[in-house]
């Protein structure tokens, strides 16, 4: 069985875009959601003398946060289970925790204390390449996050570790009844200097396309009635996928595991979707 959509949230504006977008997905899963707010309170809280056994302004502040999230996802679909969690733990800490036990985990691009120049969040950067389960990313226009494109796009990486991510793809795909973009970037190394000599690309483009067929084929005969195009390109891949998300309500990519077991590892493609896509970023660690 599946464990429960997971969001976090600290009452920012990306939070609460986070939450509504989250409450959508657990009902199309016809799933749970747990709303979890962490941070550290009794790290100011103990710097001020206490005259007494009653719980501080800051715990107060931080269940207040949970509970009106509860409240706003209950208002925008009564019908669903919600439970909420307020821990006294680094927010980042505690959902890669929490994505032990989660189905999925969504959180927004960026929250409190965030330098407005960064593009991505201390917190929705470092669950994303250390949570155990899917981390889906919610950040783009205001037309991709609402799903307005009836797409979805999949970015398909090493076709040996793909199976998950496709898979994850498919599955958004069929929820969402949209079609799947999968999309698989190689460059030649002859193109790349300055006077290359007139290569013929075709062996990369057969390679490229027979990698794809490889990928999609057990997933689009479970996933029947799910559209699915499938594109090769001479180029980045993160060029390719920041692209294909302008058009997308969801962009899928894998993420690899460190030898050493420490979680995810992302490289410079999932860095640069996560700090440039224009519609939510899903990431999904390897088999």
């Amino acid at each position: 069985m599946e464990g429960p959509l997971i969001i976090g949230v600290d009452g920012s504006e990306p939070s609460l875009q986070a939450l509504d977008w989250a409450v959508d997905e657990a009902v199309r899963r016809a799933g749970t959601l747990h709303v979890l707010h962490a941070s550290r309170w009794e790290r100011y809280e103990s710097r001020q003398p206490s005259f007494g056994t009653g719980r501080g302004a800051m715990e107060r502040y931080a269940e207040h946060i949970a509970a009106q999230a509860v409240e706003r996802a209950h208002k925008r679909a009564p019908e669903l289970e919600v439970t909420a969690e307020v821990v006294a733990q680094d927010p980042a800490t505690a959902l890669t925790e929490a994505s032990h036990d989660a189905g999925v985990l969504v959180v927004g691009s960026r929250g409190h204390g965030t330098f407005v120049g960064l593009l991505l969040g201390g917190v929705s950067l470092p669950v994303a390449a250390h949570a155990r389960c899917p981390v889906i990313v919610v950040r783009g226009h205001e037309k991709n996050v609402r799903s307005g494109f009836g797409q979805v796009a999949l970015g398909v990486g090493d076709p040996e570790r793909a199976a998950a991510a496709t898979r994850f793809a498919f599955r958004a795909a069929e929820l969402r009844r949209a079609r799947l973009v999968a999309l698989r970037a190689w460059r030649c190394p002859a193109h790349e200097l300055p006077d290359h000599p007139t290569t013929d690309s075709e062996a990369h483009v057969v390679r490229a396309e027979n990698e794809l067929t490889a990928a999609l084929h057990d997933p689009a005969e479970r996933y029947t009635s799910v559209p699915v195009h499938a594109v090769q390109e001479e180029a980045r891949a993160r060029d390719v996928l920041v692209t294909a998300s302008a058009l997308s309500d969801l962009l899928v990519v894998g993420a690899r595991r460190r030898g050493s077991g420490f979680g995810l590892q992302l490289g410079p493609v999932g860095h640069a979707v996560l700090h440039h896509s224009a519609c939510p970023v899903a990431v999904v660690p390897h088999d």
